[in-house]
């Protein structure tokens, strides 16, 4: 699974992570992305106003303990934040959901690493920093510097949560 911000991106102005720390985020991604895609194709077809419970996805959460689920939004985040101009909604709704749960353990290379995956997918890929910022209030006082932080939360959109705007309609 190839990083939208490459392993060695540092458009953060931090230094890169360890190449063994991104072996391990993928290795636990590629643990659950078979069952994330199936997941998520299920959730398309599926009522789009049906509760997360009742979901496809929200049966997956429920199967997986803390760091499989923390992989399992790691994936979901780096899914959308690469195929933000297709129909994202169950993976976006997906990233909410683990966005609100708390006390998963996120680490601050964890954050780190999703931090830099939004800022590399730029500002038309919608929900870019739910989860990161959702993670980074977990983590201890000093975890991460202040300055590796958006500013602030992205403004809402005037489009509904999870609509999809075709990549020919975008302004540059």
């Amino acid at each position: 699974m190839a990083s939208v911000a490459g392993r060695e991106a540092t458009r953060s102005g931090h230094p890169p992570l360890d190449r063994a720390v991104l072996q391990t985020f993928y290795r636990r991604m590629r643990a659950v992305a078979p069952a994330a895609v199936g997941a998520i194709e299920r959730d398309r077809a599926a009522d789009p106003a049906r509760p997360f419970p009742d979901t496809a996805c929200g049966r997956l959460v429920r199967s997986l303990d803390d760091d499989g689920l923390r992989a399992l939004g790691m994936w979901a985040h780096h899914w959308c934040m690469r195929f933000y101009d297709d129909d994202t909604r169950p993976g976006l709704r997906l990233v909410r959901e683990i966005a609100g749960r708390r006390g998963l353990g996120w680490t601050a290379d964890e954050v780190r690493w999703m931090l830099r995956e939004s800022r590399a997918a730029g500002d038309k890929a919608e929900a870019r920093f739910t989860l990161p910022v959702a993670a980074a209030r977990e983590l201890p006082p000093g975890a991460l510097p202040p300055a590796e932080l958006p500013a602030e939360e992205p403004p809402a959109t005037a489009r509904p949560a999870g609509s999809v705007v075709p990549r020919q309609l975008r302004r540059s």
